[in-house]
């Protein structure tokens, strides 16, 4: 893609992830829906911190996963997302900074603490998030620089932004201006209990101004209230002209031009923590999207970014994703 200064700019909640390691036992005396994400508030977030245990802090939030993970696989990306100018809110600036993102938006100065998502994750690798959204819900729509959407390929909007209406209006500004430079516009429905909370919003969206969807299993049968990963596919297909679907260890579906490619899961020798592992698989599908890959090549860069991430704690890279993506497809070129 031509004339522009970014692939991707990506607009979400800024939030700094702590780690943890937990039994379903905890899960269930906490009443805590197992792989879900539930939105809790200051004083829950200091009480769970209290019993959760040793855990580790890492600068996270979807859409800035994606941001991450595009830059390490040498994509320009910029990213727009609101914390606070405190000890967290720097750690972030810093951390997203560092892995090469353009990061320009100016912190809040007084109120709400940067926002913190508290991971649990089980034996089985799932991970179950209670966030604390903070700053995250003061994002404005001036926050919305329209020479930066202009500047990038792709937009890509987050769903959980749905939730705070300041937020929710200015990922819609962001939306409407790509759409009048001709720029393509990118959402994430991000979780399912996020799709049960703004199902017809979501459903006009994919309908009327996404160019690229990307959910998985759970998301997509949310939102068209099916029962079958078979139904939710015919009931998406027409509606957008790109739609990628992740199915876990089953690889993902991708719908495009009338067609449905089905794409192999990357091998992993462990999985460790499946946060971010869609994330990232958006970040290989947006990289070879806008590099002028075909999208079943999309897929698999997809999918090899998702398998880094699952086999190690944390939702951002460790290793190059450029240098793994160049021996991946090296070594098993066609598969």
């Amino acid at each position: 893609m031509t004339d522009t200064r970014f692939d991707v700019v990506a607009i979400g909640n800024a939030i700094v992830d702590v780690l943890a390691h937990t039994e379903d036992a905890f899960l269930a005396r906490h009443d805590l829906p197992k792989g879900g994400m539930t939105l809790i508030d200051s004083g829950q977030a200091d009480n769970l911190y209290r019993l959760m245990g040793s855990a580790i802090e890492c600068s996270g939030g979807s859409a800035a996963n994606t941001a991450a993970g595009i830059a390490a696989l040498g994509g320009r990306a910029a990213y727009v997302g609101k914390v606070a100018d405190d000890e967290l809110g720097r750690v972030f600036r810093h951390d997203i900074g560092a892995i090469g993102v353009h990061y320009g938006t100016q912190p809040l100065r007084d109120g709400r603490s940067t926002a913190r998502c508290l991971v649990l994750v089980s034996p089985d690798a799932q991970r179950t998030m209670n966030t604390y959204l903070g700053a995250c819900v003061e994002l404005h729509p001036d926050d919305i620089d329209p020479d930066l959407i202009r500047s990038a390929a792709v937009t890509y909007l987050e769903g959980y932004q749905w939730d705070a209406p300041n937020a929710k209006q200015a990922i819609l500004k962001a939306a409407r201006v790509a759409e009048e430079a001709g720029r393509k516009v990118a959402l994430s429905l991000s979780d399912s209990f996020c799709v049960d909370r703004h199902r017809e919003e979501f459903r006009n969206l994919v309908h009327h101004h996404i160019d690229i969807l990307f959910a998985n299993e759970d998301e997509i049968r949310s939102l068209y209230q099916v029962s079958t990963f078979g139904e939710a596919v015919a009931a998406v297909h027409g509606h957008c002209a790109t739609v990628a679907l992740t199915r876990g260890a089953h690889g993902s579906s991708v719908i495009h031009e009338g067609r449905v490619l089905n794409v192999a899961a990357e091998p992993v020798d462990h999985v460790v923590d499946t946060t971010g592992a869609g994330d990232l698989y958006a970040a290989g599908f947006l990289h070879g999207y806008t590099t002028g890959r075909d999208v079943e090549t999309c897929a698999r860069l997809g999918g090899i970014a998702a398998a880094e991430i699952i086999g190690h704690f944390g939702a951002r890279p460790e290793t190059s994703l450029s240098a793994l993506v160049k021996a991946t497809l090296a070594r098993d070129p066609g598969a």
